[in-house]
């Protein structure tokens, strides 16, 4: 069976799964795999220029808030520092970052993008583009923005629930 037909099982069954099988199965689930199938997407284009998709994430934040602690830059990824700390130093060995403290503060180590890693904004986000429009190619305008008032409504509501929590 060639990739193709391997491929093309595997959208039927996941389609077969959400319209038939468990078609009312909770909202997380439906997100976790509709998540998962826009990053794979964003994966696939991303790893023909090498990068990763842990690199995606950092870099995406660096690109707004360059000079970040190594702390900061794993809160705002969402992810462990351990996993920051792994993935920095990736990151350093190709060249997309710098680490180093600065006189004001000798403790702390901040993360600033080099010239490459800066230079990946423009070769990266028009792929990130290409999969949201791929994403909701056929959807009515309204829908989308329908949708994203409803995710957003749906983060704010866990915060919430969070916050409230600690």
């Amino acid at each position: 069976m060639s990739k193709v037909e391997t491929r093309n099982q595997s959208v039927d069954a996941l389609l077969h799964r959400w319209r038939d099988a468990v078609p009312n199965d909770r909202l997380a689930h439906l997100i976790k795999d509709a998540t998962r199938g826009l990053s794979r997407a964003l994966q696939l284009r991303l790893v023909r220029h090498g990068v990763s998709f842990g690199h995606w994430v950092f870099l995406r934040v660096l690109w707004e808030k360059d000079g970040l602690t190594q702390r900061e830059l794993s809160d705002e990824a969402g992810m462990t520092e351990p996993t920051t700390f792994s993935a920095l130093t990736a990151m350093e060995n190709r060249g997309y970052i710098e680490r180093r403290k600065l006189p004001h503060n000798a403790k702390n180590v901040y993360v600033f993008l080099t010239d490459q890693g800066r230079a990946l904004k423009e070769l990266l986000v028009p792929l990130a583009e290409e999969v949201n429009a791929l994403g909701v190619a056929g959807l009515d305008a309204k829908d989308v923005s329908t949708a994203r008032r409803v995710l957003l409504e749906i983060i704010e509501n866990l915060a919430r629930d969070e916050a409230g929590r600690e």
